[in-house]
């Protein structure tokens, strides 16, 4: 794969207003113990059924010889916020390790940390650069997370991580001036973004408070299934654009955003299993190829059911329409219901 997007446990400092899942949010007694210690048994066991090999053939970089040269693909590790103390000594930290060992002599691995940014100090960073890690990948530069409302805090918030990076020997990464196909030996990186007006996630997802709060101002133009992280090319594994999620129970979806039945659980199978089930199945070459709205043809779902499905009430009574929505409504009224004959290997939500 050239990605893995693995969400390692559910549990955050914050609850923000603009989250794509209710889940991430603090946790305290018996809850929290419960969190933690799904985080930290399922870890080992997930990575031991990711890929033996974490490396991908780059089709826009030709060999010479009729193929293409072979890169090594990337792990995201994020939550929640990974970094918060319990997440990062008993679920993080271990997970690293056994990810170095894994593909050190395999073709490497890229190791990217998600993370908000308010829990990074110089001994956090100094700790993950001796892991391993290729890029700390701060997500929370955006209006929508409390005390970063206005450009100026935005702005003193990231000069100072800069420089704490910076001092660490990072490298600042900039999307279009830097290729994520760079070799591990040229990070380790550091790089800034957030939910930002033009930015790919600026619309935001139609999922979670998101939703509940009537954040998301993505229309039916706007196809989140035909880009990154966004379920398109999810079954070219090997190749280069081949992503998937991962949650903390081990289940695996063709986006990041989660459709409403995994593709399968990688405690039971390995993720190569798990693709392999439902590699000729329609539903998944639909989302796969960027077409959501094709994922029912053979189910009684025309393109115009589909999209006549598209849509959901907000709380406030206001019709919401976004493709999104019509991948839900399949998903719950076609495959959670056992409509549709789909082959895979069953995780649980």
């Amino acid at each position: 794969m050239e990605s893995i997007y693995y969400v390692m446990s559910w549990l955050c400092h914050r609850e923000c207003p603009h989250c794509y899942d209710e889940r991430f949010r603090p946790y305290h007694g018996e809850e929290l113990e419960r969190v933690l210690s799904e985080a930290t048994g399922n870890s080992p066991r997930i990575i031991a059924n990711l890929p033996a090999r974490m490396t991908y053939l780059d089709r826009n970089d030709p060999d010479g010889r009729g193929g293409f040269k072979e890169k090594a693909g990337r792990i995201i590790l994020a939550g929640g916020e990974v970094l918060l103390k319990q997440v990062r000594e008993k679920v993080l930290f271990p997970a690293l390790a056994q990810l170095a060992e894994k593909y050190r002599a395999q073709g490497g691995v890229k190791l990217i940390i998600q993370t908000t940014g308010d829990q990074l100090s110089s001994s956090v960073i100094e700790e993950l650069l001796k892991l391993g890690v290729w890029m700390i990948s701060v997500s929370g530069i955006d209006a929508y997370h409390q005390g970063l409302e206005t450009e100026l805090s935005r702005d003193t918030v990231q000069s100072r991580l800069k420089a704490m990076l910076e001092a660490a020997g990072m490298k600042h990464f900039q999307e279009g001036r830097d290729s994520w196909s760079s070799s591990i030996e040229s990070g380790p990186w550091y790089s800034f973004w957030g939910a930002t007006p033009g930015s790919w996630i600026g619309k935001l997802w139609p999922r979670g408070r998101a939703m509940e709060n009537e954040l998301s101002t993505a229309g039916m133009t706007d196809n989140f299934c035909n880009a990154w992280s966004g379920g398109l090319n999810f079954l070219q594994a090997g190749y280069s654009g081949s992503e998937v999620s991962i949650d903390p129970k081990g289940n695996v979806y063709p986006c990041c955003l989660k459709t409403r039945k995994p593709l399968g659980s990688l405690l039971s199978a390995s993720l190569g299993e798990i693709l392999q089930s439902v590699a000729g199945n329609p539903i998944y070459q639909a989302i796969s190829s960027g077409h959501p709205e094709r994922m029912g043809l053979e189910h009684g779902w025309t393109e115009e059911k589909f999209l006549e499905m598209s849509a959901t009430r907000l709380p406030s009574g206001r019709i919401y329409r976004n493709l999104c929505i019509g991948c839900d409504r399949f998903h719950e009224k076609v495959l959670s219901e056992g409509k549709a004959s789909v082959v895979s290997i069953t995780g649980q939500n």
